[in-house]
């Protein structure tokens, strides 16, 4: 991913997340130096994801597969990529947050080998006011 892919990004991530990550999370996280790839079919976006490295760590930020393209295996193809690339970072363990909410992507963690480390509480903006997020480790 590069800044010239932000509004094409940001245009999925609006139309694939309730509270989308703004084209600033984005660039911050490109300027940060975070790991940002896209996946491409047919010249066209169908998945991407942020990941910030840390010692020893890797923080999965954002992983998205577009919905007409969800369930068919690419976010596990993808998260797959990505514990091979946080392995060349010389992480030895992969964190995230997820929506308690969002079934289909913790069931993807924990097939994975994602397990409950922790909660946030009120980390997520939601309908309501905020929304806990669960923390989830995997050893890499």
């Amino acid at each position: 991913m590069q800044t010239i892919d932000l509004d094409a990004v940001v245009a999925l991530e609006q139309r694939c997340h309730a509270f989308p990550w703004t084209r600033g999370n984005f660039a911050d996280s490109l300027a940060a130096g975070h790991g940002a790839w896209l996946v491409r079919e047919a010249g066209e976006i169908a998945a991407y994801a942020v990941m910030m490295p840390a010692p020893d760590e890797a923080h999965l930020l954002n992983i998205t597969v577009v919905p007409e393209l969800q369930r068919a295996g690419r976010g596990a193809a993808l998260l797959r990529q990505l514990f091979d690339l946080a392995r060349a970072w010389k992480a030895t363990r992969m964190l995230l947050e997820v929506r308690p909410g969002n079934v289909a992507a913790l069931a993807l963690y924990r097939r994975h080998g994602f397990a409950e480390i922790g909660r946030r509480r009120g980390y997520y903006p939601a309908a309501g006011g905020r929304e806990d997020a669960i923390v989830m480790a995997r050893e890499l």
